[in-house]
């Protein structure tokens, strides 16, 4: 039996709270929490109820215990100093009396106000959304799915059984609709981004925050807000150093020993001290980074060294669009990616870790398979479905499904692994995730079904969903 083209587009559509958003009425205060998290903003434009800008150097961190919504965002008003706090979200002002947050402690720290209309309340920086977002709130409830949260579920979820009894073939078109629905998701998402910023811009922002994993996805997406705004051609080592200088990870002390190392850092501080008094407001503070926790690779000057020798071309867009338009065999398709992305070499970066770290015995590659694949089918093929939606060309919007149907799979998370313990009873069938676009369609499942169930699988249609496949 082969499954129709939109199958899964059909089951997603008939999940719990999938109705369309009104367009005339507030949002559900869960979807206002994602556009927040997510930042579908128009994030150049946001101000207080009291006219001052607003800048959000870090949304902060989705709270699931009691409390404010976001805990540790960054935020700046107007040219003051950035704030550390947390931030709540209310569909209208009158929440922040009726729900007790102005006599509850654990709300002290809240330095920004979310509403979706209206004025402040209780001299609180207040911000509302409503004329601020960066779609339709039609087209935002569609992106959102609900996101997913890591249970410690003992059971198998209630469509093991059924997923088991599915034949391969339609198990296999099933995370492919899915991965396919979860590309065209990204590439609205970037398409909104890309009606603000414009469309090099945009692809700029989406790499930038891919780099910063999900620790530092926010600080990253601000520099390259900043790079966006640099006129002229600068050398791979300049744009380190505006970058190491414009993230506040620059250290403030010259090295005291010699050599060539120490003399890379040395050029970084002098060209960065020339120009540092211009952009005196915008550096960002050490405390929007996440440092610990962080696997060497991903350490975030490492990663912006990287992004350095991206910008320092200038053409990547261009070099991206090329690369598209060839002929490129599927197993050939990582490595002719890779060839595109990765510096021949840094005579720092390729020997270190950070800034202060010893000197490798042998040189690392500044990027690797497992980031290549994230950067391809989170970033890449979404922008370039997206461009070629947007210029209605279907070949090249199934050239980039292709693609991604043949991605090979990138690195396990703990999403997947929990997934696959919930919906194939840790033991999928042989093989089934040997492509990115399997594990991007579990994603998927989750993000609709799994993420607005509960362990106990409470409301969900998906398992009946999929017996109707297999009937």
């Amino acid at each position: 039996m082969s499954l129709p083209a939109n199958l899964y587009a059909t089951w997603r559509a008939q999940r719990p709270g999938a109705g369309p958003c009104r367009e005339e009425g507030p949002p559900p205060e869960r979807l206002l929490q994602a556009v927040w998290q997510h930042q579908r903003l128009l994030r150049d434009a946001l101000a207080l109820a009291d006219g001052r800008t607003v800048r959000v150097l870090h949304p902060g961190f989705l709270n699931r215990e009691a409390g404010p919504d976001f805990r540790d965002a960054i935020v700046q008003f107007g040219s003051e100093t950035p704030l550390r706090g947390d931030v709540e979200i209310d569909l209208v002002a009158s929440g922040w009396r009726a729900h007790r947050h102005d006599v509850n402690p654990n709300f002290r720290a809240v330095v920004l106000h979310v509403i979706w209309e209206g004025a402040s309340a209780d001299g609180l920086p207040t911000l509302a959304l409503k004329s601020r977002l960066d779609a339709p709130l039609g087209e935002l409830g569609e992106w959102f799915g609900g996101e997913a949260s890591a249970r410690g579920a003992e059971l198998d979820g209630k469509c093991c059984g059924p997923l088991r009894e599915l034949p391969r073939a339609e198990l296999d078109a099933v995370l492919q609709q899915a991965a396919l629905v979860r590309l065209q998701l990204k590439a609205a998402q970037i398409a909104a981004r890309a009606r603000q910023c414009g469309w090099e811009q945009s692809l700029w922002e989406a790499l930038f925050a891919a780099l910063g994993y999900k620790h530092n996805i926010w600080p990253m997406r601000r520099l390259a807000e900043m790079a966006g705004t640099t006129e002229g051609e600068l050398t791979v080592e300049h744009w380190q150093a505006m970058l190491t200088g414009w993230s506040g990870l620059l250290p403030a002390e010259l090295p005291r020993g010699r050599g060539p190392d120490a003399e890379y850092l040395r050029r970084l501080w002098d060209t960065w001290w020339r120009v540092r008094e211009r952009f005196g407001e915008i550096i960002l503070p050490r405390a929007a980074w996440r440092m610990s926790g962080l696997r060497p690779a991903n350490q975030p000057l490492r990663r912006l060294a990287l992004a350095a020798h991206w910008l320092a071309g200038r053409d990547l867009p261009a070099l991206l669009e090329r690369w598209f338009t060839r002929t490129v065999a599927d197993e050939n398709l990582s490595a002719s990616l890779l060839e595109l992305l990765q510096p021949a070499g840094d005579d720092f970066w390729s020997w270190h870790w950070t800034l202060k770290s010893p000197r490798l015995k042998k040189p690392q590659p500044l990027l690797g398979n497992s980031r290549l694949t994230d950067l391809a089918v989170n970033v890449i093929l979404p922008w370039l479905w997206a461009r070629a939606a947007a210029g209605r060309n279907p070949s090249m919007l199934a050239r980039s499904e292709a693609r991604l149907l043949a991605w090979p799979a990138g690195e396990d998370n703990a999403t997947l692994r929990l997934a696959r313990e919930r919906l194939f009873a840790g033991s999928p069938p042989r093989g089934l995730f040997l492509r990115a676009s399997a594990q991007q369609g579990l994603l998927q499942i989750v993000r609709d079904f799994c993420g607005q169930s509960n362990a106990l699988c409470e409301h969900c249609r998906f398992p009946e969903l999929v017996r109707c496949v297999g009937a």
